[in-house]
C-alpha cells in the first residue's frame, strides 16, 4: 500500500476528524477533496483548504461540478418533474452520488490505494459512498472511521484537542446542506414525528412581500431563461430564479421518506428555484405533451427518483430512463408565467408554439369544429362495446 488515501472533505468536524486520525493514528498520506455541487462559495473553500493544511493533510483540491452535476443529474430530476413522495426534490441524495464519482476519479488520478469518507453508520450517505466506491473502485481500500469507532461528536473534538485543534466546534442548532438543488434543514424537530421547523432553522428569510409576476423561459425542456433574459448554461438561470423567489421563503417544507436502511426520516427543506421550476415545466408539459407520453412518463420518472434515492445511479436502467425523459421533451418550450407571494407562488399560465390547447379544434365544454354529433354517436356507440358484454356476460 502506497499509504494515498483520498478523503471526501467538507470541512466539518467529522471530516476534520478524519484528516487527523488518518494522519497521525493511522500514519496515512490525506488528499483532501471537496466536491463543490452548488453549496460553497469562494470564501469558504479557501477557509476549508487553510483547515485542511493545518489538520495535517498532504493537499488539498476542491473540484467544481456543478456543471456536470447539472448536465448527468438535474436535468433528468427536471424532465421527469421527480419530487420524492410528491414532496421532496431530492437535493442531498443526488449530490452524493456525484461527490463520490469525483472522489473515485480524483484517486485514480493520484494513484491512490485507499477513499475515506465521513459518513456515519445511522444515514442513507454511508451507502451512496460505499455503492459508487465499490463498483468503480476497483480494488481501493474503503475507509470510514467515524462509522467504524463508533465516534460521538463530544468523543471527537476530545481527540482534537488532545491534538491541539481546539477549534470552535459548537454544534449549531440547525444542520443546514445548501447545494445547487435545494438546502436540507434538519434539527431536534426532524427527529420527530410532530414539530414543524420554526422560522429561524430555515436559512433563507422572508424579506419580500410584495407579489412579482417571473416568465420562465423553457427550451426543449431545460430553463433557458428569466422574464426573457438568455442564460449560457441552465445553472445560471437555477441560481437567479432561486436569487428571486427565495426571499419570498417559497420552498419549505418537511419530507417524510424511507431510507435504504430501512427507517423513517424527516428532512426539512428550502428549495424556492427547484420546486418553482419542476411545477413551471410540469404545466408546460401539460400543454405540449400528449396523454400518454404525460402517463408513461409519472411511471418512469417515479422509479428514476427512488433509484437515484437508493444509491443506484450507475445501473445502466437509469440512462435507458434518461434517453426516454430526454426523448420527451422535444416541443416541451414556451414561457410559463408564475407569481411569486409571501411562502408560495401560483402558476398563471403558458404561452408556446407547441400548445396542443389548439383552437382550431373547439373550446373544451363550448364548441367543437372537427367532428360532428354523428361522429361522436358512432365513437361513443364502440366505445362502450366492451363494458356492454362484460355487463351482459355478468349479468346472465
Amino acid at each position: 500500500m502506497n499509504k494515498k488515501v483520498v478523503l471526501a472533505y467538507s470541512g466539518g468536524l467529522d471530516t476534520s476528524f478524519c484528516v487527523k486520525y488518518l494522519t497521525e493514528d493511522k500514519g496515512l498520506e490525506v488528499h483532501a477533496l471537496t466536491v463543490n455541487t452548488g453549496g460553497f462559495n469562494a470564501e469558504e473553500l479557501e477557509a476549508m483548504e487553510k483547515k485542511a493544511y493545518q489538520l495535517g493533510a498532504k493537499s488539498f483540491k476542491a473540484v467544481n461540478a456543478v456543471p456536470g452535476y447539472y448536465d448527468r443529474c438535474v436535468k433528468y430530476l427536471i424532465f421527469g418533474n421527480i419530487l420524492r413522495n410528491n414532496t421532496y426534490p431530492l437535493s442531498v441524495s443526488a449530490e452524493r452520488m456525484f461527490q463520490a464519482l469525483e472522489v473515485v476519479k480524483y484517486a485514480g488520478e493520484i494513484g491512490a490505494d485507499a477513499i475515506a469518507h465521513g459518513s456515519t453508520g445511522a444515514g442513507n450517505d454511508q451507502v451512496r459512498f460505499d455503492l459508487v466506491f465499490n463498483v468503480l473502485g476497483e480494488s481501493l481500500e474503503i475507509i470510514t472511521p467515524i462509522r467504524d469507532l463508533k465516534l460521538s461528536r463530544a468523543a471527537e473534538i476530545e481527540y482534537l484537542q488532545e491534538r491541539g485543534v481546539d477549534w470552535s466546534w459548537e454544534k449549531a442548532q440547525y444542520s443546514i446542506n445548501q447545494g445547487l438543488w435545494g438546502t436540507s434543514v434538519g434539527g431536534a424537530e426532524t427527529l420527530t414525528s410532530r414539530k414543524a421547523l420554526p422560522e429561524k432553522a430555515y436559512p433563507t428569510p422572508m424579506t419580500a412581500e410584495a407579489p412579482v409576476t417571473v416568465s420562465l423561459q423553457f427550451e426543449n425542456g431545460q430553463l433557458s431563461g428569466i422574464d426573457g433574459k438568455a442564460f449560457d448554461h441552465p445553472t445560471q438561470a437555477i441560481e437567479k430564479l432561486q436569487e428571486i423567489a427565495g426571499p419570498y421563503a417559497i420552498g419549505r417544507d418537511v419530507h417524510v421518506g424511507d431510507t435504504i436502511i430501512g427507517i423513517k426520516g424527516r428532512v426539512g427543506f428550502e428549495a424556492a428555484a427547484p420546486l418553482i421550476i419542476i411545477k413551471a415545466h410540469h404545466l408546460l408539459e401539460k400543454h405540449t405533451l400528449t396523454k400518454w407520453q404525460q402517463y408513461w412518463k409519472e411511471q418512469l420518472a417515479n422509479w428514476y427518483g427512488m433509484l437515484l434515492h437508493e444509491g443506484q445511479y450507475l445501473d445502466p436502467v437509469m440512462r435507458n430512463i434518461e434517453n426516454f425523459l430526454e426523448d420527451t421533451q422535444e416541443g416541451v418550450t414556451g414561457s410559463v408565467y408564475v407569481q411569486l407571494h409571501p411562502y408560495r407562488f401560483e402558476l398563471e399560465g403558458i404561452e408556446s408554439d407547441y400548445d396542443l390547447m389548439n383552437s382550431e379544434f373547439g373550446h373544451y365544454g363550448e364548441m367543437n369544429k372537427g367532428w360532428s354529433g354523428d361522429d361522436v354517436k358512432g365513437f361513443t356507440k364502440i366505445l362502450a362495446n366492451q363494458l356492454k358484454i362484460r355487463h351482459l356476460v355478468h349479468k346472465s
